[in-house]
């Protein structure tokens, strides 16, 4: 799989949204998924990630089920 750079930035302008959803990324065999609704598949999305307590804590991923 192709490794991309992160931009990164502490903030972001979106204009002509339809709405955001907040979903945990998760693992998924050697790679790391985000679960989105049917409704949206062959749509554009933008992924950020957001700064939180687990990646200052470096804590294990959780391993999904």
């Amino acid at each position: 799989m192709k490794i991309l750079k992160i931009k990164e930035q502490t903030s972001i302008k979106i204009n002509n949204i339809r709405g955001f959803l907040k979903r945990e990324v998760v693992v998924s065999g050697t790679s790391a998924k985000v679960n989105c609704p049917k409704e949206y598949l062959g749509s554009d999305a933008i992924l950020v990630i957001l700064e939180n307590e687990s990646q200052r804590g470096n804590k294990a991923p959780k391993r999904r089920k």
